[in-house]
C-alpha cells in the first residue's frame, strides 16, 4: 500500500502493524503514536517555522502598541520593569509548553494535552473546555489583529491629512480588505505560504532597524529617570497595586507563540519534535531582546508622558504621536507607521493559519458543530479551506461590534488573554502533577494516547530545574491571568470598564452548556484515528 493511501482520512482505529512502519517518516511515526493519521503537508522546516512565530509574535511592534496602558498604571518605569517580568515569565511558560510540544507534536495542542495529562474521571470534560476557550481567545486574536490594520491605516492617513475624519465603518472595511489577502494567501497561494513566512522573518529584523535608528537619530532623548519614573493615574491605593494593574498590557506583545507554532502549524513541519520547541525557544528569545530593545529606545524618546497621552486620544496610538515629534515630519512618521503596518498584515497571514489550524484539529475530534463538513480538506491541496472560511466569517462579524461600541470590540481583544492563559494554566498545573508523579523515557515505537501510557518527547528540562520552571510558570500564569480582568482605574464606567470578565466567563458558561446538551455525546476527547 502507497504511504498516500494510507494517509488519507478513512477507517478509524486502523491498526499500524510493526512491519509497515517502515513506509513512515519519523513525523508520521510521532503523530500516529498520539493516535493520529498524518494528512497534513509538511512544508514547514526550522527558519520557515521560525518565521512564522515571529511574524505572529510581532514583539516589538506589538509592544509598541500596547504601552500605553502600562504608562497610564506604572509610568515609564512601570513599562520597563513590567516588561522584563512579562519576558521572564513568557520563557518560562513557552520552555513547559516547549516539553509538551516535544512529547506530543499535534495540531490539537491545549485540548490534546490535557487529554493525555488530566485524570480519567475528568479527561473528557476538561479537554472540551481548554478547546473551546483556546479557540475562542484565538479567533478574536484574529478579528482583532484584522480590525486594528485598519485603524492604524487610518491614523496613518490622519497624520498626513489632519483634516481627515475617521469612521469606525472605514476602519471595518479596511479590516475585511486586509483578511481578504490572508485568505488569498493562505488558500491560493498556499504552496508560497512557507516561503512567505521565512522572507517575513527577514523583514521582521529589517524593519526593525527601519523604526529603530531614526527614531534614536532624529527625536530628543529622556535621561535615565525613565527608569525610575512611575505613575499612577487610576487611583489605585497603591503604586505596587497600579503596576500590576497596568502589567497585563505588555502580555499583548509576548502572546501566542504556541498557536503559530506547536499546537496549530506542528503537523505541518519537518521533524517537529526537535523543531518546534527549538523554533519555540529561539522566537521568544529574539522576539523578547527585540522587545526589549525596542521599547528602551521608546521609553527614551517619548517625552512628556502626559503630553503622549493627550496626543495619542487624537491618534489613537502614542506610539504614532512618538514617531510624529521625534522625526518633525508627517510624511517620515508615515512611512515608519506603514513599515509597522505591513509586519502587522504578515502577522495577520500568520493568525490566520494558526486559527483554522485550531479549528480544524478540534472539529477532527467530533468538538464542534458540523465536524465531518468542518474538517473536509481540499482534495488538491490539502488545506483546510473550510476552516480559513469559518475563521474569516467570524472575524467579519466580530468586526461589526465596533460600529455600535469601541470598547465592547476592545474587550474581545482581552479575550484572547483570559482565554489562552487559562489553557496554559490548566496544562502547566497538570504537567507539573504528572513530572511529580514520573513520566517515562521517550520511546519511538510505543503508542502514547493517554496518561496511562505517558511518555517524555526527545526535549525537555530535566530533573528539578524542570520542576522548578514549572511551578514558578503555574504562579505567573495564575497572577496575571487574575489581573487580566482589572479595569484600568479606580472610578468604573461603561467606557472604562474591564468587560473581559464578562465574555471570557460567557464564553466558558456556553462551552459547559454546549458540553451538557451535545458535546458530551459526540466529544470523548482526541480521537484514536491510527493504533501502532
Amino acid at each position: 500500500m502507497e504511504l498516500n493511501d494510507r494517509t488519507k482520512a478513512g477507517t478509524v482505529n486502523s491498526t499500524v502493524e510493526d512491519g509497515d512502519r517502515h513506509g513512515y517518516t519519523r513525523d508520521e511515526q510521532d503523530l500516529m503514536r498520539l493516535g493520529k493519521k498524518p494528512v497534513l503537508k509538511r512544508n514547514f522546516g526550522f527558519m520557515q517555522i521560525l518565521g512564522f512565530s515571529c511574524t505572529v509574535l510581532v514583539t516589538w511592534e506589538g509592544i509598541l502598541q500596547v504601552s500605553t496602558p502600562s504608562l497610564l498604571n506604572g509610568g515609564p518605569a512601570g513599562v520597563f520593569w513590567g516588561y522584563l517580568l512579562i519576558w521572564i515569565g513568557s520563557i518560562s511558560v513557552y520552555t513547559v509548553l516547549s516539553e509538551l510540544s516535544s512529547m506530543a507534536p499535534t495540531a490539537g495542542g491545549q485540548y490534546h494535552w490535557v487529554a493525555m495529562l488530566a485524570p480519567k474521571s475528568y479527561r473528557k470534560f476538561l479537554s472540551f473546555i481548554t478547546g473551546w476557550v483556546t479557540l475562542i481567545g484565538w479567533q478574536a486574536t484574529t478579528a482583532s489583529s484584522a480590525y486594528l490594520a485598519g485603524t492604524v491605516l487610518q491614523s496613518t492617513i490622519l497624520m498626513l491629512q489632519p483634516n481627515y475624519a475617521p469612521k469606525p465603518y472605514q476602519a471595518m472595511l479596511l479590516g475585511w480588505a486586509v483578511l481578504v489577502f490572508a485568505v488569498l494567501i493562505n488558500t491560493v497561494g498556499s504552496k508560497t505560504l512557507a516561503h512567505f513566512e521565512g522572507l517575513i522573518l527577514i523583514l521582521h529584523i529589517l524593519g526593525f532597524f527601519a523604526i529603530l535608528i531614526p527614531l534614536v537619530y532624529l527625536s530628543e532623548h529622556n535621561n535615565a529617570s525613565i527608569f525610575t519614573t512611575f505613575v499612577n493615574s487610576g487611583g489605585w491605593s497603591t503604586q505596587g497595586l497600579s503596576f500590576m494593574v497596568g502589567l497585563p498590557s505588555s502580555v499583548f506583545a509576548l502572546v501566542g507563540v504556541d498557536s503559530c507554532v506547536h499546537d496549530k502549524m506542528a503537523e505541518e513541519v519537518k521533524n517537529a519534535s526537535k523543531v518546534v520547541p527549538r523554533a519555540i525557544q529561539i522566537s521568544v528569545l529574539l522576539n523578547g531582546a527585540l522587545g526589549l530593545a525596542m521599547l528602551v529606545a521608546y521609553l527614551f524618546c517619548l517625552g512628556s508622558v502626559d503630553e503622549v497621552v493627550e496626543e495619542s486620544a487624537t491618534l489613537g496610538y502614542a506610539y504614532l504621536y512618538v514617531f510624529l515629534k521625534g522625526t518633525g515630519s508627517p510624511g517620515g512618521a508615515a512611512t515608519m507607521a506603514m513599515i509597522m503596518w505591513v509586519l502587522g498584515v504578515c502577522c495577520l497571514v500568520g493568525l490566520m493559519a494558526a486559527t483554522s489550524r485550531q479549528l480544524w484539529s478540534f472539529a477532527r475530534d467530533h468538538a464542534v458543530p458540523f465536524s465531518t463538513q468542518v474538517t473536509k480538506l481540499h482534495p488538491r491541496t490539502l488545506i483546510p479551506v473550510n476552516t480559513i472560511a469559518i475563521t474569516t466569517f467570524i472575524s467579519v462579524l466580530l468586526s461589526f461590534i465596533a460600529l455600535g461600541s469601541v470598547v465592547a470590540f476592545s474587550n474581545v481583544v482581552n479575550l484572547s488573554i483570559g482565554g489562552l492563559y487559562a489553557s496554559y494554566f490548566i496544562v502547566c498545573a497538570l504537567l507539573l502533577w504528572r513530572r511529580l508523579q514520573g513520566i517515562s523515557p521517550y520511546n519511538a515505537r510505543a503508542a502514547m494516547v493517554g496518561p496511562e501510557t505517558l511518555q517524555w518527547g526527545p526535549w525537555k528540562v530535566p530533573g528539578a530545574l524542570g520542576i522548578a520552571n514549572n511551578l514558578f510558570a503555574c504562579a505567573y500564569l495564575l497572577v496575571l491571568w487574575f489581573f487580566s480582568f482589572w479595569p484600568g482605574s479606580v472610578e468604573v464606567n461603561a467606557q472604562s470598564m474591564n468587560f473581559s470578565s464578562v465574555t471570557f466567563g460567557g464564553t466558558v458558561m456556553l462551552a459547559v452548556l454546549w458540553y451538557f446538551v451535545r458535546g458530551r455525546k459526540t466529544y470523548t476527547g482526541p480521537i484514536v484515528e491510527v493504533r501502532i
